[in-house]
């Protein structure tokens, strides 16, 4: 990804800023901070921002020792510093007045810490506030080609993963979730990837039925369900995926029709992608599947989000949203069905809207064995 996306991107933003009625951006490091100017951090106590004014040009206002690897990383025009010992809002108040923002309306990263959003506000009192998701989301929901790459490359690793897995699957009958999760992060480092997107989900046994279940030490047993939910990241880009295996013996009575179930709920929804449906009515087609088998009542959550820079973005899958899918959007799309103290199941694949229907990212077998 080279400086002239991103200059475009800011450019774009600025145009988009003028669209709505904004007089400027203001990012902290986010993921939006990444889009526009290809650096990441995670946030910390010391004001960093990106300020870019619907009219003029962006800079950066950077802790002194940000300075040498903000300038190597990104092509913002001008970077201003500021030491340990100075009064940051200072700082900022000036960059804000010199970019002629200190008045109108503004726009700041929407997970921006409280505490920043107060120093910004003490630095610009006469100004009204929005979300930069006002401004960005529009523009980040359709992903480009070297965005698309990432993506791809990301989910061939989560893919290759648990190819692996499957391979050695006795192997891991008797490890805590926890190990085994451990286990995954150095086979997607193997494959290539960079880390893992988000904490891996390992839901064995009753632990499945907890969607959000992460990893604990319950010992994994033969017959278990095992909920697997993980994925790295690539240039920035994240997978997403997810299977239910049953790593050696036989299930409990009844998780083969509930996986069967599953498994229709999300080759019907992905089947029903293409551009112009509403986001809403993919939920739906997944949700009719559950509930015209009988268990409506535990398929607890949407059906998908959207996935780039951010695991979790528009657009969701979820009953009520009218947002038309385009090509270039990508989401995940995973239906669960969850039986309290039994077991869980969810089948999950990363796929993106093309010009004339749907490509999932994730290819590997979705059966439980």
């Amino acid at each position: 990804m080279d400086a002239k996306m991103y200059s475009e991107r800011c450019d774009r933003t600025a145009d988009r800023l003028r669209e709505i009625g904004a007089d400027g951006l203001l990012c902290f490091p986010s993921r939006n901070l990444q889009y526009l100017t290809g650096f990441h951090e995670e946030p910390g106590e010391r004001h960093l921002f990106l300020v870019l004014p619907a009219e003029g040009d962006p800079a950066l206002l950077v802790p002194a020792l940000y300075e040498t690897q903000i300038r190597e990383g990104t092509t913002v025009p001008e970077v201003r510093t500021w030491e340990d010992g100075e009064d940051p809002v200072a700082a900022v108040r000036t960059l804000l007045a010199d970019r002629n923002l200190r008045e109108g309306h503004l726009l700041v990263d929407d997970r921006m810490w409280a505490r920043f959003t107060q120093d910004l506000r003490a630095a610009a009192p006469a100004a009204t506030w929005g979300l930069a998701s006002e401004a960005l989301v529009d523009l980040r929901i359709r992903k480009d080609g070297a965005e698309l790459a990432a993506l791809r490359e990301a989910a061939r690793v989560a893919d290759a993963v648990i190819d692996d897995l499957r391979e050695t699957a006795d192997e891991h009958v008797g490890k805590s979730e926890r190990a085994l999760a451990s286990w995954i992060a150095g086979r997607l480092e193997t494959h290539g990837g960079s880390g893992v997107s988000f904490e891996t989900v390992v839901g064995s046994g009753p632990n499945g039925a907890k969607p959000h279940h992460r990893s604990g030490d319950r010992e994994i047993r033969a017959g278990d369900p095992v909920v697997l939910d993980f994925g790295t990241r690539v240039d920035g880009y994240p997978s997403d995926q997810t299977r239910t295996l049953v790593l050696a013996g036989e299930p409990p009575e009844g998780y083969p029709t509930v996986h069967e179930v599953v498994r229709e709920a999300q080759a019907a929804a992905v089947d029903a992608i293409e551009p112009g449906i509403e986001a809403g009515a993919v939920d739906r087609v997944a949700r009719e599947v559950i509930e015209e088998a009988g268990y409506g009542d535990a398929f607890v959550h949407r059906t998908g989000h959207g996935v780039g820079l951010d695991v979790h973005e528009e657009p969701y899958l979820v009953a009520g949203n009218d947002r038309s899918l385009e090509p270039g959007m990508v989401c995940s799309v995973e239906p669960g069905i969850y039986l309290p103290g039994r077991f869980g199941c969810r089948i999950e694949d990363l796929i993106v809207v093309t010009e004339d229907g749907a490509e999932r990212l994730n290819r590997t077998d979705r059966g439980w064995r």
